[in-house]
């Protein structure tokens, strides 16, 4: 099930989205009664996709991103994630805040204080429930569904400053959409980044260091997720710097297509 949030006549809604660009009519969108962080009804209401504004599918009171979780991107970034004995190190983690989010379509705004912007490609998991100390059998229930990342960075920040939180969590830096898919098996998947219909990122979940499970059992010993919060999984290796005027897009098997166009911050 593809669950989107949407815009139209000023209302917000979310919504099941039924069909796709072969279907008579284009995909349309079924409105729910309520939000899907609970049990819901749809109510046969149903609107074109081509009439509305999709938003970021859900508003995360988090975001809670993990680093170098694909070790040929860590290589190419001259990063270690194995020790002595070839066992992964601790998943390295950060934040990036709710106001560094945008949706499908919506525009990346090139930060003043850099001038190397890079892409990364990731799959993020969409929480369902308020957990904490997630057992590995249950990781599967405290989840939602999952959709398309994009963990822009400002890769000469980054390095400069050390730490992270400006040079990934400035705003409109976590581009997310363009529907969260409920219904998806997420352990070898497809993806891929193209910038201006060129490809530029391409992998697979199943080249992840730490698999989902890993990560939610990591992140839920120390905090608490609430429904609707976000986690990203890392990026695969081809990372590369993005220019104003760019539209970089994130494809993922068995989502969708995430685009975004970068300009210049006014």
């Amino acid at each position: 099930m593809r669950i989107a949030r949407f815009s139209i006549d000023g209302n917000v809604a979310f919504g099941v989205v039924e069909g796709d660009a072969s279907t008579e009519g284009g995909p349309v969108l079924d409105i729910i009664k309520g939000h899907p962080f609970a049990e819901f009804e749809r109510s046969g209401q149903k609107i074109p996709l081509s009439k509305v504004r999709l938003l970021p599918p859900v508003l995360p009171n988090k975001v809670v991103a993990i680093g170098r979780n694909y070790a040929e991107h860590a290589a190419e970034l001259g990063n270690a994630i194995f020790d002595d004995q070839g066992r992964p190190d601790a998943p390295v983690a950060f934040f990036k805040p709710s106001t560094a989010v945008i949706g499908p379509g919506d525009s990346i705004a090139y930060p003043s204080f850099s001038s190397e912007v890079h892409h990364e490609a990731e799959l993020a998991v969409v929480i369902g429930r308020m957990c904490r100390e997630v057992p590995r059998e249950r990781v599967k229930d405290v989840i939602l569904g999952y959709t398309c990342a994009n963990d822009i960075t400002a890769r000469d920040v980054q390095e400069r400053e050390k730490q992270w939180a400006r040079a990934k969590g400035f705003d409109t830096s976590c581009p997310l959409g363009p529907w969260v898919e409920t219904e998806l098996d997420p352990s070898d998947l497809g993806i891929m980044c193209t910038v201006n219909g060129q490809q530029r990122q391409l992998g697979r979940t199943s080249d992840m260091v730490r698999s989902i499970e890993d990560l939610i059992v990591h992140i839920t010993e120390a905090m608490t997720l609430l429904p609707g919060d976000v986690v990203l999984t890392g990026t695969p290796a081809g990372v590369g710097p993005l220019n104003v005027g760019d539209e970089v897009a994130v494809t993922i098997e068995g989502i969708g297509t995430l685009t975004n166009k970068v300009i210049k911050r006014g």
